[in-house]
């Protein structure tokens, strides 16, 4: 069991693409998204994935998050979550000591670049770089669950913008 405490923020500028260190491309779809939990299966690279994550929008979750043969979650992607998939690439950087993820979205989420970043404590102080916007941790349109059936394309149609 792991506690999983990330703070999660929408990019302001480009000024972060200097400060990369690994880039890797993301493929997930989602088995299930309950009021209790959602149970996603990754591709990240040549690596699979499953994930079980508690429901909520604490900065504060359990994850339990299990390798996974590569053609196995690649037939769940394709058997089990079509219409449900998020693809992305995401960027590592670090900064003042802490490792910082960029996800930069495609297909209907092209356009939204968000970053996370994972903490010890809900209370641990962060330095935020300068390429931050505003903190949208509780906001449930940016839980990856919530954009495989509710894409950010669709958002300005529904009344919502980022």
């Amino acid at each position: 069991m792991a506690d999983e405490i990330e703070r999660k923020f929408l990019v302001k500028s480009d000024h972060w693409r200097s400060e990369i260190v690994r880039t890797r491309f993301i493929k997930q779809g989602y088995l299930a998204d309950t009021d209790e939990c959602s149970i996603r299966v990754r591709v990240s690279g040549q690596d699979g994935y499953i994930s079980v994550k508690s429901a909520g929008l604490d900065i504060a979750r359990k994850e339990y998050e299990y390798p996974i043969p590569l053609s196995d979650a690649d037939d769940m992607l394709a058997r089990f979550c079509s219409g449900n998939k998020i693809e992305k690439t995401r960027y590592h950087i670090e900064h003042m000591g802490h490792e910082w993820e960029v996800d930069v979205f495609e297909g209907d989420n092209q356009g939204l670049v968000v970053a996370e970043v994972e903490l010890a404590s809900v209370d641990e102080e962060v330095a935020l770089p300068g390429w931050i916007g505003i903190e949208v941790s509780g906001d449930p349109r940016y839980l990856n669950s919530n954009l495989a059936t509710a894409p950010f394309n669709q958002w300005k149609s529904t009344g919502h913008t980022a």
